[in-house]
């Protein structure tokens, strides 16, 4: 039996796997990983990436450069132009990432799933009652990156960002056997609630006006939630860096108008990214639980 292969099925029982990437001192961990992967040295380089091929599928044939500096470099990479087309049809908002879907579906009296018998309060994920009242009876999805994932992440539609609120939290394993496990887990996790007002197409690209009509002024929301050494979030129409020794202030209020596509941030390692959208919008059909989707595909069809 190769390394590998064992090292599969050991991750693989349950028991052990929950207490390998949570019952140890998540923080201090987290806090090392940063350290760690900003080092630039090749032999540390190297090193990692071999223990990194060991635990996961990391392929990179899709990116940008071939060598990395650090293994910073490596989890935020780029990808060669043209490796993640966006999906032409305007009347469809695009995954903003590359992910294994999660609970998804219809929000109802507050109330989302993070698994199967595992609900949790969307006034809580978001800490906000009245945002969390405009997605009454709207849609929901979650977004599970791996490690070895592409770890940039990108706007779903033509949209502005106008708030995003800062949440300090903990650094649990958003893997689905933690999300079992743990109660209201994503409401405990270091997270950003990021909304973005959807803009109107341009006459000649819409569809049904319908449809055009239904999308204009609609507010989208992101919440990308860290999670065990990946506690730092990047936005680039911010100039902080949000990750557990940020001090605030934890509402930023911006404007920062973004193209569909158009890249919005990064994690610097891998976690879930939850996309809440307001009544009318449903899922793509052939959206189903741990399906793999890639960023630019059709995610959420509009009304």
């Amino acid at each position: 039996m190769t390394v590998r292969r064992l090292i599969g099925r050991l991750t693989q029982q349950q028991d052990l796997n929950f207490l390998l990437t949570n019952r140890v001192p998540r923080r201090a961990l987290t806090h090392f990983m940063g350290w760690w992967s900003r080092l630039e040295n090749p032999w540390v380089v190297r090193a990692s990436l071999f223990l990194w091929r060991l635990f996961s599928d990391l392929d990179l044939r899709e990116a940008q450069q071939t060598h990395f500096g650090s293994l910073h470099d490596c989890f935020t990479r780029r990808l060669k132009p043209g490796a993640r087309p966006i999906d032409p049809d305007p009347s469809v908002l695009v995954s903003p990432c590359d992910a294994i879907v999660g609970a998804h579906g219809e929000v109802g009296q507050d109330s989302v799933l993070q698994a199967k018998g595992q609900p949790y309060r969307l006034a809580e994920l978001l800490c906000d009652a009245d945002l969390a009242a405009r997605y009454e009876g709207g849609s929901y999805v979650t977004l599970r990156l791996t490690s070895s994932m592409y770890h940039r992440f990108h706007a779903p539609a033509e949209c502005t960002v106008e708030r995003v609120d800062y949440v300090a939290g903990d650094t649990w394993n958003v893997n689905p056997i933690a999300l079992r496990r743990i109660e209201r887990l994503f409401c405990r996790n270091e997270r950003a609630v990021i909304r973005c007002r959807l803009r109107p197409a341009p006459a000649s690209s819409r569809g049904a006006e319908e449809a055009a009509d239904a999308t204009d002024g609609a507010l989208l929301t992101l919440v990308p939630v860290a999670a065990i050494l990946v506690a730092s979030i990047r936005l680039h129409f911010l100039d902080v860096r949000l990750h557990l020794r940020y001090r605030g202030p934890n509402r930023i209020d911006c404007r920062a108008a973004l193209e569909r596509g158009e890249e919005m941030g990064w994690f610097e390692h891998g976690s879930t990214i939850i996309v809440l959208a307001p009544p009318g919008f449903l899922l793509q059909p052939g959206i189903v639980e741990g399906r793999q989707i890639r960023m630019g595909e059709a995610l959420l069809r509009i009304p």
